[in-house]
């Protein structure tokens, strides 16, 4: 149990640096379609939108294109930068087919803080032909919202480099 756990940590470290391919552009300082100071991305933008203008993200987006980032290796089911919720669909690590993992990620404020971020991790066991419910160590989801953390960290050093 524990050993897989361990894995998907080290799924999410080793794509903490992929790109999900979703549209965005970065915003001048100061100027409309950045957030609360211009310090983020603008998603959808006009030209990805097909020029229907862009939708600036609410929370904070060091957190929220780091939340994608560590993500990035498992499917998603849903993705509202507006809101800050990332819903991945369930991912088996290909070395434990009889287990998979299911991760909710909330960005929830603007500032880049610790309580700006929370994760829930779901973990299942196949038994016989059907999935069980499987308790999950709770350092499992506090060890996704640290990456999370360093990842938007490393991200806002970049544009502030």
């Amino acid at each position: 149990m524990n050993r897989a756990l361990a894995k998907l940590r080290v799924f999410g470290a080793l794509f903490l640096v992929g790109a999900l391919g979703v549209a965005c552009t970065e915003s001048p300082p100061g100027q409309a379609g950045g957030v609360e100071g211009g310090d983020g991305f603008t998603y959808f933008s006009s030209s990805a939108a097909g020029g229907a203008g862009g939708a600036p993200v609410s929370v904070n987006t060091f957190l929220w294109r780091a939340s994608l980032d560590t993500v990035s290796f498992m499917p998603l089911v849903s993705a509202d930068a507006y809101g800050g919720v990332l819903i991945t669909d369930w991912y088996a690590p290909p070395e434990s087919p009889d287990e998979r993992f299911k991760i909710n990620l909330f960005v929830t404020g603007q500032a880049l803080r610790a309580d700006s971020v929370k994760a829930v991790v779901f973990r299942q066991i196949r038994q016989g032909g059907d999935w069980r419910d499987s308790p999950v160590d709770p350092s499992t989801a506090r060890g996704l919202e640290n990456t999370v953390l360093t990842r938007a960290r490393q991200l806002r050093a970049e544009v502030q480099g």
